[in-house]
């Protein structure tokens, strides 16, 4: 199955990314929504690394994941915190509400995950019915050339006393027509040496040009869309950067 986020990519994901790990996104973002008082939501809340951070801020956030290990470890993140928010099991087609939000927020490049040109748009287009007027979506995209050149690798993060947990990514194909990088991840779990736990798992991204993933936005209904270089507003996009910030408005 891919980008499932099993027990081991999220203990991956949780030990590599924890709450209090930004690229930058946390403190743009909290800016871009600083006026913003109604309720955000969050697709793909993972973990909970940006989630907290937000709640910290006094906002009121609705977030959803596909993945049952991510929102476990989310909802201990909010007890450890002592923060409170709705969290829901969903992935991002499937996801219904009525207007109700005043920003939606997709930091990290995980809309990506969406490898579908036709579901990302059908995707867009239920953000838009799920904003109030005057309502943001804001979301960023990692550069091509950061999905397409990757190259096999194996990383290793230590989880416990005498445990590790290796990960050896190999690339499967790069699909230029529809833009989509599959990778073959592999999560090895050892205990004093002794192999515990394998999970194999296809890790597919879609990758977007600046003009594409704009347009997408405007044939959605949005208007004022801003594509950023990086997490500096307004800037145009350069060859350089590793990754675009896009913003759009529901009038």
């Amino acid at each position: 199955m891919k980008n499932k986020y099993g027990q081991l990519s999220t203990l991956v994901y949780e030990t590599d990314k924890p709450v209090g790990v930004s690229f930058g996104d946390v403190a743009y973002y909290l800016e871009r929504l600083r006026d913003v008082n109604g309720p955000i939501l969050e697709p793909g809340v993972g973990n909970g690394r940006f989630l907290v951070p937000l709640l910290q801020a006094n906002k009121t956030v609705v977030g959803y994941d596909a993945s049952p290990h991510m929102l476990e470890v989310a909802r201990s993140t909010l007890q450890q915190y002592q923060l409170t928010a709705e969290l829901v099991q969903s992935d991002f087609a499937s996801y219904q509400s009525a207007p109700r939000f005043d920003a939606i927020v997709i930091p990290a490049g995980t809309f990506q995950l969406i490898d579908s040109f036709e579901t990302a748009c059908t995707v867009l287009g239920n953000f838009y019915q799920q904003l109030n007027v005057g309502g943001r979506l804001m979301l960023d995209l990692d550069a091509a050339q950061a999905i397409f050149t990757s190259q096999p690798s194996m990383r290793k993060w230590q989880v416990g006393e005498g445990s590790i947990v290796t990960l050896s990514s190999t690339p499967l194909n790069v699909d230029y027509a529809n833009q989509v990088s599959t990778e073959l991840h592999r999560y090895e779990l050892w205990e004093n040496g002794q192999l515990q736990r394998t999970e194999l798992e296809e890790f597919v991204l879609r990758w977007w040009s600046p003009s594409e993933i704009s347009m997408a936005l405007q044939l959605a209904g949005f208007t004022n869309v801003v594509v950023s270089g990086g997490y500096e507003y307004g800037r145009a996009p350069q060859s350089s950067d590793e990754l675009i910030s896009v913003e759009g408005t529901k009038n």
